[in-house]
């Protein structure tokens, strides 16, 4: 960040150094020029020189791939809204009875995906809705009670699962919650046998099973069903290409729901509006308590403690070592450690059978401490787990952390995280501020905040198809996200608005001086932020949290808040340039700026000589001259004057 002073006005630019030493200078106020650069694994991405066409071709190349994935979705989301769904009536009183009896309070989130759901099988369309949240934030509740409203209506329900862990789990919800009324629940995996399963399987076909939960087991050619009329598909990404095949066989023309815990950012689900019909589920459930994150150098008597004080409470512990060859040595000092405590190891090289036997025995509570690999990070949901102690922490990634600290605190019980690191051991930079930033995030949801860039892109991955991924790497992920935006809307026919940056260059002193904001990094956030607000609201959000942080803003900063209001109401108003020069300021217009030509005179007529209206080349420009007196110029504030100009262009436009 430099500060350059031109014409006696100071201002805050940003350098940016390109490859063979070129170098460009961008204000500040224009922040939201740049983007982070966001890559799954953290990847280089290859630097442009300035003024080659390398940048342009790659832009071209994605953006090819993405018109095709567009054209697709919009396409298959056409094809499904021509064919007729089974219309299912509104909610019956069993219903009502059914969903008062939900133990906990519904989150607003929940409440909105369940009445979006029951909307979508009310209607004629074919429902395929995805439901996206953290696990424990409630998806599978909106699974039972959409399957409950199917199966009134004499219809079967399949819940397909990626293990026999994760099936028995849902299988117990479902039983538990349907005890009271008369369905039928099945379950179709490795953990019943083969008389089980041929019983199951007659009851399906001659309808005596209302809902089968499964895992692709329950895809199998010999499965047959009298009346399906709903699938649940729990984290598809899962599933390989050939089961994947089958589900889409399964879906010609039954309703779809879908639920994963991979987090769909906002920017994804925006340019997915109108294709995907999504739930998130971004608030956490109402008892939910933060899971306390301890960071540390490797302490026996602290592990010793950590977990005496779980089993003393009756909970079980989470150990994660993530190296196979040395995880017997370890469960084995852990058993010393604590000797009345059952240990267990769980890792992904074991026999899958015996796997599932220990995971099955830790759920039933026979295990208290199960020493395991990251295996544990995705599906399992024990709320009597609410310890996790992670040894070597300091190796993992972000994300990483983040998911395997998310398997405990499913409870209204307070949980605890112990991350630790090697004693004596010089942590790497990167390491360290990995573990700051998750011992700092500790809210709950705060998976949907942590600027976890890599998740994002599997995420993205997972919705989108790998391949994609690759091209997100590109250009990164939000540029990928509006591309994608761009082409969808173009897709469906609509006309994308007209893409252009509004830029504000006045002889006014508007920057951060050293002296409010020492910290650079800090300083680079707040331009950043402050570039990008849009409303009155955003404005006094921003002023409150300076204040809270810093103190009163001194004068060039609250310059720099009101050109920041002043550019997007000028954005809206087609301005792509506003300049001054001496008493002169220039309005320069986008070629196609939706101008009612009709009241151009009139607004030039009632600024009395100082206004003026030309085009240059195919864009309108309008001038105006602040005061015919330069010695005056210094009693006008050039911001309230703008300001009052461009809600005179308002009346102008078509736009707003």
């Amino acid at each position: 960040m430099k500060k350059i002073e031109v014409e006696g006005t100071t201002k805050d630019y940003i350098k940016i150094e390109y490859d063979k030493g070129g170098t460009l200078y961008i204000l500040a106020t224009q922040l939201d020029l740049i983007q982070k650069y966001a890559g799954s694994e953290a990847k280089k991405p290859k630097l442009n020189s300035l003024g080659s066409l390398e940048w342009k071709k790659t832009k071209t190349k994605v953006r090819t791939a993405v018109k095709e994935i567009a054209g697709e979705l919009v396409q298959l989301y056409a094809a499904r809204e021509n064919q007729k769904g089974y219309v299912y009536g509104p909610d019956t009183i069993w219903q009502k009875e059914f969903e008062e009896m939900f133990p906990f309070e519904e989150t607003e989130d929940q409440t909105m995906a369940i009445e979006a759901t029951k909307q979508d099988m009310e209607s004629t369309k074919i429902m395929d809705r995805l439901v996206c949240g953290d696990v424990g934030y409630g998806k599978t509740e909106i699974a039972i009670r959409a399957a409950f409203k199917a199966v009134q209506e004499s219809k079967q329900v399949v819940y397909l699962a990626p293990t026999t862990i994760l099936a028995q789990q849902v299988y117990n919800n479902f039983v538990q919650r349907m005890q009271d009324f008369p369905v039928t629940v099945g379950l179709m995996c490795r953990f019943r046998t083969q008389a089980e399963q041929k019983k199951t399987i007659q009851g399906l076909k001659k309808g005596m099973v209302d809902i089968v939960v499964g895992t692709h087991r329950v895809l199998s050619k010999d499965v047959q069903y009298k009346d399906l009329g709903l699938l649940i598909v729990d984290e598809e990404q899962r599933f390989g290409v050939t089961h994947k095949e089958k589900i889409k066989k399964l879906k010609t023309n039954v309703d779809v729901l879908t639920l994963t815990a991979t987090p769909i950012p906002r920017t994804l689900h925006m340019s997915l509006i109108g294709i995907r019909d999504m739930s998130v589920l971004e608030e956490p459930p109402v008892d939910r308590v933060p899971i306390q994150t301890y960071v540390m150098e490797y302490n026996e008597e602290m592990v010793r403690e950590a977990i005496v004080r779980e089993l003393a409470r009756g909970g079980q512990v989470y150990y994660v070592y993530n190296r196979v060859n040395q995880i017997e040595d370890v469960a084995a000092k852990i058993q010393g450690l604590v000797p009345d405590a059952t240990t267990a190891i769980a890792h992904g090289q074991m026999k899958e059978r015996e796997l599932e036997n220990i995971m099955y025995q830790f759920i039933n509570g026979e295990v208290d401490v199960l020493v395991s690999t990251t295996i544990i990070e995705t599906g399992l949901d024990i709320s009597n787990v609410n310890t996790m102690i992670i040894q070597d922490a300091d190796n993992m990634g972000l994300s990483q952390l983040y998911q395997l600290r998310g398997r405990v605190g499913r409870s209204n019980r307070t949980a605890f995280a112990f991350l630790m690191y090697r004693r004596d051991k010089m942590l790497k930079e990167i390491a360290e501020k990995r573990l700051a930033a998750i011992r700092e995030f500790t809210d709950l949801g705060s998976g949907f905040k942590i600027a976890m860039r890599d998740l994002e892109i599997r995420g993205a991955g997972n919705l989108l198809g790998a391949q994609q991924s690759g091209h997100m790497e590109a250009v990164g992920y939000d540029l990928y996200c509006k591309m994608l935006n761009d082409a969808v809307k173009q897709a469906k026919g609509v006309a994308p608005e007209e893409d252009f940056e509004t830029s504000i260059d006045i002889d006014i002193d508007a920057y951060i001086p050293p002296a409010y904001i020492p910290n650079e990094y800090q300083k680079l956030d707040i331009y950043k932020r402050v570039a990008v607000i849009e409303t009155r609201e955003e404005y006094e959000e921003m002023m409150e949290e300076l204040l809270d942080r810093f103190g009163n803003p001194p004068k060039s900063v609250i310059n720099l808040l009101n050109i920041a209001q002043v550019k997007a109401k000028a954005h809206r108003v087609y301005i792509k340039d506003i300049t001054q020069k001496g008493t002169v300021l220039k309005m320069l217009m986008h070629e196609h700026a939706k101008i009612d030509t009709v009241k151009i005179p009139e607004l030039v007529k009632q600024y009395d000589g100082k206004m003026t209206f030309t085009a240059a080349g195919k864009n309108p420009v309008f001038v105006y001259n602040m005061v015919k007196n330069s010695r005056d110029i210094k009693k006008t504030d050039p911001v309230a004057l703008l300001t009052q100009l461009v809600e005179a262009m308002v009346k102008i436009c078509e736009r707003i």
